[in-house]
This record gives structure tokens, sequence and C-alpha cells, in this order.
């Protein structure tokens, strides 16, 4: 079944003359009720019997990709590098028995996110694939874009603001800024994903690094979440301590790989998530970590 879309206005090119909200550094103020009533009618719906919401964040090694299942319907976001395509497909094949994916977000066109995408949509037939661009030079992203056309995969750009229902969760997207790849700065391009369900959220960040932190800071968006997957692999060009503050959340996963050369995840952010008591969930520590939420808190699979 095709996702709900509860507003998806935008579907429009990221360089659009007429749209007046082009410059992504502007924040409506009509943007931030949008979400604003958006998350308290959630909250405010009444009690009904939910099933649980899964969050998948996968053991790729040094990337990420991560599987979001709640009712029946399924959202990925990022897909991995290329040496990890192999698990990721038998993951939403024989673990999860995956059939069909509502949602595919590539959060930016860097290999070790990209790469495993291709890997995913060969897995099962998607909806909708949400990236900051539609063109790069790589071959990794040009073969996702070659499946997505394979299969029909309807391709968009998103726009911050827009919002659209996996199951009985709510996906907003609070940050998507193409132009950034322009100034050289694709980490900032990152679609940073904010997951509602109930009273309990998500946020995946991609590598959105700092400028892209004070951007969504600047504009008062709703970053208070339960769980933070931590941007760029706990890069020191990341999870600013006022960015950390903002979100407040109780669990932070770092997708990373063991003994990487990039000395990921640095020991500014592990200070930083660790006097925030924030409990640390890493794939190099305990591989692919599954959080669960039934709407009113968040666990880890198993209780652990």
């Amino acid at each position: 079944m095709s996702p709900l879309i509860l507003y998806f206005p935008a579907f429009r090119p990221y360089n659009d003359p007429e749209d007046p909200d082009q410059d992504p550094r502007v924040r409506p103020k009509k943007m931030k009720r949008r979400i604003w009533v958006l998350l308290l009618a959630l909250l405010l719906l009444p009690g009904f019997a939910r099933a649980d919401l899964e969050a998948h964040f996968l053991d790729v090694g040094q990337g990420d990709a991560a599987v979001i299942v709640c009712d029946g319907e399924v959202l990925v976001i990022d897909g991995g590098p290329r040496t990890a395509s192999d698990y990721v497909f038998a993951y939403l094949r024989e673990t999860l028995k995956v059939t069909h994916i509502d949602c595919v977000v590539s959060t930016h066109p860097h290999v070790d996110h990209v790469a495993g995408l291709s890997s995913v949509l060969n897995a099962a037939p998607a909806d909708l694939l949400l990236t900051p661009v539609t063109t790069w030079d790589s071959k990794a992203f040009s073969n996702m874009m070659k499946y997505a056309a394979r299969q029909g995969t309807a391709v968009s750009v998103p726009k911050e603001g827009d919002v659209l229902n996996i199951g009985g969760a709510v996906v907003t997207i609070l940050h998507c800024w193409p132009e950034a790849v322009e100034q050289g700065m694709t980490n900032d391009a990152s679609i940073v994903v904010r997951i509602d369900y109930g009273a309990t959220s998500f946020l995946f960040t991609g590598d959105a690094e700092e400028w892209s932190e004070y951007m969504m800071l600047d504009g008062n968006l709703p970053l208070k979440a339960d769980v933070l997957k931590v941007a760029h692999h706990g890069s020191r060009t990341a999870t600013t301590g006022v960015f950390l503050n903002a979100v407040r959340p109780a669990y932070a996963v770092i997708s990373v790989g063991k003994d990487n050369g990039y000395g990921h995840p640095h020991r500014e952010v592990l200070s930083r998530l660790q006097a925030a008591g924030v409990r640390i969930l890493r794939t190099d520590e305990a591989g692919t970590v599954v959080l669960v939420s039934d709407g009113e808190s968040v666990r880890p699979a198993g209780g652990g």
C-alpha cells in the first residue's frame, strides 16, 4: 500500500524561481506552525491499539543504513557502503521479510550512505525515493537512480516541512539543503528526518554538520527527540553542544565502522553525549541496534 500523504505539496525542483522559500536559510512561520499543528494533532489522537514501531540501525560498517517498520509499512533511510550491500539485502528480505517499501530516503549522495540503496531497491519495490540531488557523478548514485527508474519509483527533492505517514508514524522533513552541494558542503545537503510515533520521537540526521545544526536551531524547529541518530558517524564536525541540548535524547545511536581510519566517533562527541547522560549505542560495538517504541516509551529490542 502506498504511504498516505498528509502534506507533501512540494515535489518542486529546489531551483524553482517562483518558490519564495528557495533560500534554505529562510524558515517561514507557516512551516513552523504546520509542523507544530501536525505534532499536536498526533499527540491528541484518541487512544487506539498500536503495533510497535521498530527502528533498525544496521551494522554496515563505516556508513549509515536504517529501516523503520510501523504498522506493516516500511521506511528506509540510507543503504550503507557497497561492502554491506549483501547484508542490507538479506536483512530486508530474510530478517524483516520486507516485500514492499513505502519510502526510501537517500540523505545525501556520499557512497557510504548511497551505495547500498541499489540493494534496497532490488530487495523490494519502493513507492517513493527522496534525495537532495537528482544527479551526482558516481556509479553508486547512478545505480540507485537506475533501479528506481526501472521499477517506476517516484523520485523527489523534498522541501523542509513536508510530511508523510509510515503506518501510524508521522515523518517530517526538517532539513534539506541541496545548494550546499554547490558550495562544497555536501554533508550539509543531508535530509534530516523527524519521526513521531505517539509521544515518542526519533531524529535521523544523515551527515548534517555544524552549519546545518545552526540552521535548524535558528528556525526554532522541533528538535527534541527520544532517539538521535548521531550525525556523520560521531565526527567532531557535528553534534555541537547547543544542538545536543536542543535534542536532549535518551538514546544516541552511532553508525560507525570498527577501527575506521577517521577516528570516528571522536572523543569530543562521546564526551558531550556522556555529560548529557545519554545512553550511547554503537554499531561497531553492539552490531545492528534495534529500538522499539510502543508510542509511549522507547526501549532496546529484548529489553536490553
